[in-house]
């Protein structure tokens, strides 16, 4: 299947794949997941990848419907010990493809390339399963939030806007 799925599957996660037809119109893959899907945006994350001014790259796991804010990501990376900054901003798209090996639009956070220090929002955790790309667009995968900070070594952290 995918790097993500072969992953939930080694580790025995409680998972669920949930595939739908991607239309490549949609202005936010993410948005468009949870219609298709039928669930509320608040249990559809999307994966962005930020760089510290180091250069140093870093997963924030959030909302669809919320927009990471950068400073509360750079204060939560400092805060958590994972990576000292004071701050940070997105990653270059062919970054963040070669550091995943996923495509935009279909970066999952779980079967990455490289390992990157991870962040989810802590709203996650007022839901009993959240939907993460599967990696690749028109596939999600949905699990525990609980198992997900597990499997990827992840901090939960305040980094939306509110």
């Amino acid at each position: 299947m995918t790097p993500a799925i072969n992953l939930a599957k080694q580790r025995g996660l409680d998972y669920q794949v949930h595939e739908y037809i991607h239309d490549s119109n949609a202005a936010s893959y993410g948005l468009e997941a949870a219609e298709k899907l039928g669930v509320d945006v608040s249990q559809v994350f999307k994966t962005l990848v930020v760089m510290t001014e180091a250069g140093v790259l870093a997963v924030a796991i959030l909302p669809v419907d919320k927009t990471l804010n950068f400073k509360k990501m750079a204060k939560a990376l400092s805060v958590n010990k994972m990576l000292p900054c004071k701050k940070v901003q997105m990653a270059e798209p062919k970054q963040v493809e070669r550091s995943t090996g996923y495509v935009l639009g279909g970066v999952s956070p779980l079967g990455q390339k490289k390992r990157l220090v991870t962040l989810v929002d802590d709203s996650a955790q007022a839901q009993p399963t959240i939907y993460v790309s599967g990696g690749r667009r028109g596939l999600e995968i949905e699990l525990p939030p609980a198992q997900l900070a597990t499997t990827l070594t992840a901090c939960f952290a305040a980094i939306t806007d509110n």
